[in-house]
């Protein structure tokens, strides 16, 4: 059973999260806030597996609830669901901890299937989120189109050129025409040679590093 607590101010947005969450057999709402007070002392109770958070609260900054979650050291997977999706949020919101962003148009499929997927240990991001990481760096290329000393393998690098346009697992597994079981011990080599642990960590290393195409 996925324990999750969710932070947002739209009672709205908050009904059809939560109701969502309540509705699957694999899943428990545990704790319901709507501002960044009642949201940090929700977080220094725990009992949760992962937390949805909103990054526009009416008293503050939900990356601010990032952070502190993340300096717990639990096993919480943060997942962001919000409408902003500027760089400097979403960069500010990855640094903090957050291992998955999502933005609110998303269907609320999507969203209930993003929670299994960061539980499983996936990084979910918005298509549109992942080129705004792509953003930050332009990479400085080999004549030939491959990045410089990169420490990938050139499978791992067509893996992770596939991640970067928002591709799933089993995307880029049938784009390889390899296994999806595969394309996941990809990602976790790529992850660990990176010394990252989501996919968006991973994207903006890659671009700083200058390994996207």
């Amino acid at each position: 059973m996925i324990r999750v607590a969710v932070v947002e101010d739209d009672p709205v947005m908050s009904d059809i999260l939560c109701n969502a969450i309540d509705a699957c057999e694999d899943m428990s709402l545990t704790a319901r806030r709507d501002n960044m007070h009642d949201g940090s002392r929700m977080i220094e109770t725990g009992g949760y597996d992962v937390l949805l958070c909103d990054l526009g609260l009416p008293d503050g900054s939900g990356i601010d609830l990032i952070r502190q979650e993340a300096a717990t050291g639990r096993d919480t997977d943060i997942l962001v669901v919000t409408m902003f999706a500027n760089q400097k949020n979403i960069l500010d919101a990855v640094r903090a901890g957050a291992r998955g962003y999502l933005l609110k148009d998303e269907r609320i499929e999507d969203c209930i299937e993003a929670i299994r997927n960061i539980r499983r240990g996936g990084s979910p991001i918005s298509p549109i989120i992942a080129r705004q990481l792509l953003k930050q760096i332009t990479p400085e290329q080999a004549n030939d189109g491959v990045p410089l000393a990169t420490p990938l393998t050139e499978r791992e690098y067509e893996v992770l050129n596939l991640l970067a346009r928002g591709l799933s697992n089993s995307d880029c597994a049938e784009v390889l025409s390899i296994s999806s079981n595969t394309v996941g011990t990809h990602i976790k080599n790529i992850y660990r040679k990176l010394e990252v642990n989501s996919r968006a960590e991973a994207l903006f290393e890659a671009s700083s590093k200058g390994l996207l195409s």
